[in-house]
């Protein structure tokens, strides 16, 4: 049974990966300077869908954004710990603020995609041109979110953290991974019997350490993969070790009741047969 009782929720930008997806596609590609003009003037999932449109009308394809997202940086520590807590029976989830497109061909490509219960993150299709297309996790335009913490309007990751631990027994026990200022919102939401591993020196970092006593679960900081996969491992095997002591406690209480059941059972048998 180890590891069933827990479900490790990951960031997928600067956490699974070394880098920000969309920055890596917009720079490899070529397409810094108009990025930068544009960032200014509309939403960051605007901006990207923006220049999927304009990567398209200048003669890239699919195929070589693909590309690019194939080449993208990852710690080799990070694939084997992704794998290492599957194999002892940890769920796995992904809650980004990236989109199903990248998420899916870099998932693909490391050989991780069945790993991975669920993958909540902005919607990106390619439609019949050709031309991906990039939506916000939520239509804030129409229905904001209305989050006060320091979440992006497409996303706020508390609200779809709740969804997910209202849809888990009881006795799940959470362990969130994240570096950036929409983790902090998610950070809220664990309880105290969940686990937090913040980015050490990323914005989550310095957010939760401004405001320490408004997080209940405990925390534990990564810096990098290896550090990742070191400090994750610690974390569930110390959650099953000690489901393992309660279940062999459990065990033994049962056998003890059971022994004295039988004893008395014994006892009262003599009892009638002297009487």
């Amino acid at each position: 049974m180890a590891g069933n009782s827990i479900v490790v929720v990951f960031d997928f930008d600067k956490t699974i990966i070394d880098v920000d997806s969309d920055n890596w596609v917009i720079d490899e590609l070529g397409f810094t300077d108009m990025f930068n003009q544009l960032l200014p003037t509309m939403p960051w999932n605007f901006v990207m869908d923006k220049m999927m449109g304009e990567i398209h009308a200048q003669g890239k394809t699919i195929q070589d954004i693909s590309a690019v997202l194939k080449r993208i940086p990852i710690h080799p520590r990070v694939v084997s710990v992704i794998k290492e807590a599957r194999a002892l029976r940890c769920e796995l989830r992904i809650l980004s603020d990236a989109n199903t497109l990248f998420i899916d061909v870099i998932l693909e490509h490391l050989g991780l995609t069945e790993f991975f219960s669920e993958i909540n993150t902005n919607p990106g299709f390619v439609d019949g041109e050709g031309r991906l297309k990039i939506s916000p996790y939520v239509d804030f335009t129409n229905c904001p979110h209305g989050c006060p913490n320091p979440c992006p309007p497409n996303m706020c990751k508390g609200l779809i953290l709740e969804r997910i631990q209202a849809s888990l027994g009881a006795e799940k026990i959470m362990i969130y991974l994240g570096d950036g200022l929409g983790d902090y919102c998610s950070s809220l939401r664990l309880k105290e019997k969940d686990y937090l591993m913040p980015r050490k020196d990323f914005p989550v970092w310095t957010l939760i350490c401004d405001n320490m006593m408004l997080i209940k679960a405990k925390i534990q900081e990564w810096a990098d993969g290896a550090d990742l996969e070191r400090v994750l491992l610690e974390i569930i095997n110390k959650i099953v070790s000690r489901e393992k002591q309660v279940a062999e406690l459990l065990s033994g209480d049962y056998k003890l009741d059971a022994i004295s059941m039988s004893a008395q059972k014994n006892s009262i048998r003599v009892s009638s047969i002297t009487h």
